[in-house]
This record gives C-alpha cells, structure tokens and sequence, in this order.
C-alpha cells in the first residue's frame, strides 16, 4: 500500500511531490500517482528547485513561505515536503482542491 498524498504530522502535514525542475512556469498541475506534480523553473541546481518548490508550495497552500520545507528527497524528483500549520484541516483541503482542480480531466 501506497503513503497517503498528503498525511497530518504533529504542528501540520506533509506532501509528497514529483517536481519536474526547469519546465516553462511555477505550477500545479494536478496528481502523478500518490503524488502531487508540481513544475518549478527553477534548475536543480545548489537547491535553487526545492526554493522554488517552497514558495510555490507555500501559495498553494496559503501559508508564509518559511513555514514550508523540503524534508525528504532534496536532490530527487520526488519529494515529501513539510507545512507547519496550525489549522490542518483547511490546509489540506487547499492542496486537495488545488490538485483535483489542476489534474486533466478524462472525457
């Protein structure tokens, strides 16, 4: 069985995320498997894609950037990054608005 997309931990949540680093512009764009995809135009390079990710993460959830963190995964494309929150609830239901609304829809 998979990890969750986004699962609570104490003081806020985690995210796993697949970044795809250097793409056009800063997005969402929906699931990729049990994760949220996200593209950063920023290059992976001294961690300048995980900021990117950060700050991308941060408005997407509406909390302030340096509440969010990148804690697993820092030089690969899947990632579990950490948001402090004290209101978990409406922080996930933010991201997962965020990701249902972003995916493609099948017709």
């Amino acid at each position: 069985m998979s990890a969750p997309l986004i699962s609570p931990v104490p003081g806020g949540l985690r995210v796993r995320v697949r970044v795809q680093p250097r793409a056009p512009r800063n997005r969402i764009l929906g699931h990729h498997g049990d994760a949220l995809k996200a593209q950063v135009t920023a290059p992976p390079v001294d961690g300048e894609a995980n900021a990117a990710l950060e700050r991308l993460v941060a408005a997407a959830a509406g909390v302030p950037r340096s509440t969010v963190r990148v804690v697993s995964g820092a030089k690969s494309r899947d990632k579990v990054i950490e948001v402090a929150t004290q209101d978990v609830a409406k922080t996930i239901a933010r991201l997962e608005r965020l990701a249902d609304a972003s995916a493609p829809k099948l017709r």
